[in-house]
């Protein structure tokens, strides 16, 4: 594992920081890691507030895209809202949804794809569909930049398409009414990294401004946007750490009525890793294994027993994911070591028969096995056609090269880390070979291996009442405002380190000459117990947390790394 340590900021501007605010070097220093260099900008990250939030006419053709909405309305047409399969897009179809049924006489759908029939995207399943009811208008949440055929499908049979997408966009022109994405370059709105859901969030809010809706009704749905900035691993800053702080409040006070049954069943206090881990892996596990409608059928859901139906059938399907990503991890760590790819600079497998709804979930655990970029392969169309979900490793754009092979592609879209694409069975071996040459080429020799980044170096004498309490305030952590993460040299342990559960390293540490000890949990680190006995002295890299036990609060470190120092101390 590397250690990579972030830069330590001006001094200048640290000092500035520890004068406006009172604070001390640790906190003044993490501050400015994060870009904040004036009382302003401490006071909007400490102290996040609604009215902050951008205009959403700053969006280009939010205009164009009200307006159409407001006449669909007026006229009574009949709208489709259309969503993608994942957390981001389940969230969005059910805030639009429930949005526009509160202010419309119109007929309102919602449509979400089939992941095996129908893949990513719009298709022209869901455009039949609706034309089946007569609709005139889709939004389309999550999906869409790309799909220019089924779009020009659909305008050719009178249907108008808004698109609110926050994928990178490939085709300058798409023939929509109306396209919502940051990411295009002539789009002058501020912040670029809002969620699917978060567009989606953007245009309630501008329907609000002209209907003069009080703001308190688009505020009902920021739990769901939070779901999908922290499923979605979108940068948890600006518009995003206002949504999430927000969101996070009413998750834990007055969630979606259909979220509530989930938020009950983890724990009292939710947080974005809380979402990461527990939430997005149930409401996924709808359209993995399934469909996604279960899971949008939850959480409109307004009836307890219903609710209760649905919930219990979702922990099903997330049990029955749980076990097939398991056989087709094992079956995939098999094949590399069949065909001796273990030292490639890319993992690229392919099996007829996987389970397509569980491929990103492989991808990513192979990423922690071999930690390089990662394509896992099934069939799709009668084994004509090979669908991949792809994750890539720290720094390394994966995107842009899968762009590069393009020529053997027959679709593909998604982000610098994740992406998922479409070829033909035939091309499968060109593809693997010429993937492989492009990623040896680019591929930088420390984004190879594993690293851990650093925050800054302190003496656990620093951890007091006082510095745990500014550093929650850093929350909501994520994407891009991580956890702080710190490093303690030469300390050692008091005599009572031992591993527990499932391999996890046990130990109270201290530095010598020092009276302050603490339990430290390393998860996994069973490994490193040799290094931490017999009165020697080691490095430890961790994060601080607050637990409560038996009605008290303690602090405790979270061990992520240990290096041994070579140095066997002396206690005094």
């Amino acid at each position: 594992m590397q250690w990579i340590y972030k830069d330590t900021p001006k001094e200048e501007i640290i000092s500035k920081l520890k004068l406006d605010l009172g604070v001390n070097h640790i906190i003044a220093i993490l501050l400015a890691q994060r870009n904040i260099k004036s009382f302003e900008e401490a006071k909007n990250f400490f102290r996040p507030k609604l009215e902050y939030l951008y205009n959403p006419f700053l969006m280009k053709d939010m205009n164009k895209a009200v307006n159409r909405i407001l006449k669909a309305i007026k006229n009574n047409e009949n709208i489709l809202i259309y969503g993608d399969y994942d957390v981001d897009g389940i969230t969005s179809v059910v805030m639009i949804y429930d949005f526009l049924k509160k202010l419309s006489n119109s007929f309102i759908y919602y449509y979400i794809p089939d992941r095996y029939k129908e893949g990513y995207g719009i298709s022209y399943e869901g455009i039949n569909f609706a034309l089946s009811k007569q609709i005139t208008l889709i939004i389309a949440l999550d999906c869409g930049i790309n799909n220019l055929s089924e779009i020009n499908y659909a305008k050719k049979h009178g249907i108008d398409f808004i698109i609110c997408d926050h994928h990178l966009p490939e085709i300058k022109n798409i023939n929509a009414y109306a396209v919502l994405n940051p990411k295009y370059n002539d789009c002058q709105y501020p912040f670029k990294e809002l969620s699917g859901c978060g567009i989606g969030f953007k245009l309630i809010h501008g329907l609000a401004n002209i209907l003069n809706i009080n703001k308190e009704n688009v505020y009902l749905y920021l739990d769901l946007v939070t779901l999908s900035i922290a499923a979605d691993v979108v940068p948890v800053i600006n518009e995003n750490r206002i949504i999430s702080f927000y969101g996070l409040k009413k998750l834990n006070t007055n969630p979606f009525i259909g979220i509530r049954i989930i938020v009950k069943k983890i724990k009292n206090t939710i947080d974005m890793s809380d979402i990461v881990y527990k939430i997005a892996p149930k409401i996924n596990a709808a359209g993995r294994i399934k469909h996604a409608n279960i899971a949008v059928e939850l959480l409109l859901s307004k009836k307890t027993e219903e609710i209760k139906k649905l919930y219990k059938e979702i922990i099903e399907l997330n049990n029955s994911r749980k076990n097939i990503d398991s056989m087709v991890t094992q079956e995939a760590l098999e094949l590399i070591k069949l065909h001796k790819e273990e030292n490639k600079y890319t993992t690229i497998v392919y099996k007829p028969n996987w389970h397509k709804g569980v491929l990103g979930i492989v991808a990513s655990r192979l990423i922690e096995k071999y930690y390089r970029p990662t394509l896992i392969f099934t069939a799709t169309n009668n084994g004509k056609k090979l669908v991949a979900s792809a994750r890539s490793v720290i720094g390394f754009d994966i995107y842009n090269a899968i762009k590069k092979c393009s020529k053997y592609i027959d679709y593909f879209g998604g982000h610098k880390y994740a992406a998922g694409i479409t070829i033909d069975y035939s091309v499968f071996p060109i593809f693997k070979s010429i993937f492989e040459n492009i990623v040896k080429n680019s591929i930088n020799e420390k984004q190879r291996y594993p690293s851990l980044t650093i925050d800054y170096c302190i003496s656990l004498n620093d951890i007091t009442p006082k510095l745990l309490r500014i550093l929650k305030q850093f929350s909501p952590f994520g994407q891009d405002n991580g956890k702080p993460v710190f490093l303690s040299k030469e300390v050692l342990d008091k005599g009572g380190a031992k591993v527990i559960g499932n391999n996890h390293l046990k130990l109270n540490v201290y530095h010598i000459g020092q009276k302050k000890s603490l339990i430290a949990i390393g998860f996994g680190l069973g490994k490193y117990i040799d290094i931490v006995l017999n009165n020697r002295s080691f490095d430890i890299v961790y994060t601080i947390e607050e637990i409560s036990y038996k009605g008290k609060n303690y602090t405790q470190l979270y061990i992520k790394d240990i290096r041994g120092t070579e140095r066997i101390r002396t206690v005094v």
